[in-house]
């Protein structure tokens, strides 16, 4: 009550509306064992300009983000945003639109999905894909539901051990009260084993799912997996990185079925964990199943281009057991921020993006396995992202680079669902991730700092 500015009177006037005599009187209801039976330890009351002063105070204690440097990995990278993104998506008529509940007039929200599939699909190699949703781990999850409509198979689901450990969690949350069984394929050379994965696929399965490059920044055998997936009639769900596919195949050319990403590497800056932007694709056949919104285009009776949402596959909008998914909206300012990211850089741009950081991964990686006690958990082939083992212990290397400025990890032991690989490796190994926004001097002040 006090918080409202109340005076005395009118607490007394609002009191007896509920027929209590005081506030004591009311709290009283309050079992006592949950009451506090003493006064808060709160400091004294301030003054506004005593607050004012205390709070500027506390902030200058903070490091400017300029003066620290990112190599930090997981799933969400410091790429570079160009100007005109923000730029672009700040106007208000993108900053402040809504879900389109009346989707035909909102024809500059629509045009921005439907340039957002368009882009998507040709990124992912696959026929369509949908308007988006929420993030990448809640986009595997959605991919593996899926799956299961697609396939009418409910026994199991593979999930190589080198996806995203917080996107396994995902899938077993989703999954967690029905009869599927989540089946978590250790990968302890760092990518999956396509022997040994022969084994785990049955009749039953309705996806293999697997990250390229994964979680550790291993490139897998995809197409490989993709045979073994296919000759048991499982599908095969590609989780990949967008800014990868400068480089490397796409999802479609590597024989998936789905296609999933985090969106985040596009135009999206790093946020506290969001929020960020879930891609999903697929190939044609598979579309009736597909959760969330797809845009497509037609004309108006004037015979002008115009866009409609022709497809809308939400509880919302059918009967709930027909839905193919409690995915209520999607990520449309972060939707547009890719897409102007994506238009602007174009094939040559992301390639280049994609080859920069590719590069400066691979120095880092090398001036870093020079330090005594350093050395790369895994040996195969990676993109821009590398597991660092130190032998003085991961927490060690974190604060080391730290107190040059420089942020690394996170550390393997973060994660308890790697339990296939020894506590004391994880407790030694954490990630270094490379983007194209990194310079030879910050690398440098990396390897200087570990040394």
């Amino acid at each position: 009550m006090s918080y409202l500015f109340t005076t005395s009177d009118e607490q007394q006037q609002m009191l007896g509306r509920i027929g209590v005599d005081s506030l004591a009187t009311l709290l009283d209801q309050i079992p006592t064992q949950l009451q506090l039976d003493r006064p808060l330890r709160m400091p004294p009351a301030l003054t506004e300009l005593e607050l004012e002063r205390h709070l500027r105070e506390l902030a200058s204690r903070n490091v400017g983000a300029a003066s620290r440097v990112c190599f930090m990995g997981g799933g969400a990278y410091d790429h570079y945003i160009p100007s005109v993104v923000d730029e672009v998506t700040g106007r208000g008529e993108f900053y402040t639109a809504y879900t389109p509940y009346q989707a035909e007039a909102s024809q500059g929200t629509l045009q921005a999905f439907f340039e957002f599939q368009s882009l998507i699909a040709e990124l992912s190699g696959l026929d369509i894909a949908n308007a988006s949703l929420y993030d990448g781990g809640s986009g595997v999850a959605e991919a593996v539901l899926m799956a299961m409509r697609c396939t009418g198979r409910t026994g199991r689901v593979v999930v190589a051990g080198s996806v995203n450990p917080e996107a396994v969690q995902s899938v077993t949350t989703y999954l967690a009260d029905q009869p599927t069984e989540v089946l978590v394929l250790p990968t302890r050379h760092g990518k999956v084993g396509v022997a040994e994965l022969e084994s785990y696929i049955d009749e039953t399965t309705a996806c293999i799912v697997i990250q390229h490059p994964n979680f550790f920044g291993e490139l897998e055998d995809v197409e490989q997996i993709a045979a073994v997936a296919h000759q048991q009639g499982a599908l095969l769900i590609h989780s990949f990185d967008p800014i990868s596919v400068g480089l490397l195949k796409r999802p479609g050319e590597l024989g998936a079925d789905i296609a999933v990403a985090e969106g985040q590497a596009l135009g999206v800056p790093l946020q506290f964990g969001g929020p960020y932007l879930g891609i999903l694709a697929c190939k044609k056949e598979l579309v009736r199943k597909m959760p969330g919104r797809l845009i497509g285009q037609t004309v108006d009776r004037n015979g002008q281009r115009c866009f409609f949402l022709n497809l809308q596959a939400r509880e919302q909008h059918i009967r709930r057991a027909g839905a193919m998914s409690n995915i209520c909206t999607n990520q449309g300012l972060l939707a547009l921020r890719a897409t102007v990211y994506l238009s602007l850089l174009g094939p040559q741009g992301l390639k280049e993006v994609a080859e920069l950081s590719c590069r400066k991964a691979h120095y880092a990686a090398d001036r870093l396995k020079q330090i005594e006690g350093c050395e790369l958990l895994f040996t195969g082939p990676f993109f821009k992202e590398f597991v660092l083992k130190y032998e003085h212990g991961a927490d060690s290397a974190i604060r080391k680079a730290a107190a040059a400025g420089v942020d690394i990890g996170p550390m393997l032991s973060r994660f308890p669902n790697l339990n296939w690989l020894p506590q004391e490796v994880r407790d030694q190994c954490l990630l270094v991730a490379v983007t194209e926004s990194r310079t030879k001097d910050e690398i440098d002040r990396l390897v200087t700092a570990l040394a």
